[in-house]
């Protein structure tokens, strides 16, 4: 063989090479998933468990990298300008409807700059009162918030947050009003209602269980359609108002234009990890429900959760610039 031909022989093997070569560092590239508040918040914790799932079944490593601030817009902001290849995406929860409302101005459209994937998980809120609140159940709560309009206060963990929606909600849809008191977090609100600084407050179930039973605050209804095992005795607050739910979602999301076939890869891989017993327990263990769907099925979810907060937020009359 001339030395001339066994040149070509040599790049045309090079070259047939290199697309399997692109394809293995496209294989083994990490997926990241951004996420919009602090490690150890629930969403964090999502976010890892899902994570964990993920990489077993995709043979791709899977790491959580958590950017919070501005109401988990900055990290949505992130996810809606990276690459549509799949390898960032975004973890959420309710306030990416939320905020669709509640801030006069986005870096972004939550309709149309996201390919959603899967819902992830639902969990409910407890209504709970100081412990010489003058009411025992919902039914008189609401008789004795008509009684004296604006007087009682309820607490809220942060403006924007699911727990200030179901507070929202609630008065909305049972025509009181009461007066909003904004905390930096649950956990310092909590403190205050057990102090009687404050009357009332929807508050997330890991915040709340270990006081059931000391006497230190009163539960007077569950936001969950059905009673909840971890607070026997304590019933749906729909019971007393037909129709109220209020449940924090936590879900998938992509950049918009996502590869059909990439969306599809990306789903199964979540609806298969979410079923993993150790997701579940992960999810149960604070109260929530494991909930998968499929990408449209999720984007209707969205697309109608968006609608259903713009008018609870006009209620609020809460803005953020």
């Amino acid at each position: 063989m001339h030395l001339s031909g066994f040149r070509r022989c040599v790049i045309a093997a090079a070259l047939a090479v290199l697309p399997l070569s692109a394809g293995l560092a496209q294989a083994n590239k990490p997926i990241t998933l951004i996420v919009g508040a602090s490690p150890g918040g629930t969403t964090d914790r999502v976010a890892r468990g899902i994570a964990q799932e993920m990489s077993g079944l995709l043979k791709q490593t899977v790491i959580v990298e958590n950017k919070p601030g501005a109401g988990g817009n900055i990290a949505a902001d992130t996810v809606a300008r990276s690459s549509k290849d799949g390898d960032t995406l975004l973890v959420s929860f309710t306030s990416f409807s939320v905020n669709a409302s509640l801030y006069k101005k986005l870096p972004f459209d939550p309709k149309k700059d996201f390919t959603p994937i899967s819902l992830l998980a639902e969990v409910p809120s407890v209504l709970v009162a100081r412990k010489d609140f003058p009411a025992n159940n919902v039914a008189e709560l609401i008789a004795q918030a008509k009684k004296k309009p604006g007087e009682f206060s309820f607490a809220v963990g942060g403006i924007g947050s699911s727990l200030h929606m179901a507070t929202a909600s609630f008065q909305m849809d049972a025509g009181i009003k009461g007066l909003t008191v904004p905390y930096k977090g649950t956990a310092p609100a909590v403190q205050d209602l057990i102090g009687g600084q404050v009357d009332l407050m929807f508050a997330s179930v890991e915040n709340v269980l270990p006081l059931l039973g000391t006497g230190r605050i009163k539960f007077l209804g569950v936001t969950s359609t059905q009673p909840m095992k971890q607070f026997a005795g304590v019933p749906p607050i729909s019971n007393t108002l037909p129709g109220f739910t209020s449940k924090a979602w936590f879900g998938m999301f992509g950049p918009a234009g996502m590869a059909p076939e990439r969306v599809k890869q990306l789903n199964e891989a979540v609806v298969a990890g979410a079923k993993h017993a150790t997701f579940i327990d992960l999810m149960t263990h604070g109260g929530g429900e494991v909930v998968t769907n499929t990408p449209q099925e999720f984007a209707d979810y969205v697309a109608k959760d968006i609608d259903h907060y713009a008018k609870v937020v006009e209620f609020t009359g809460a803005t953020v610039n």
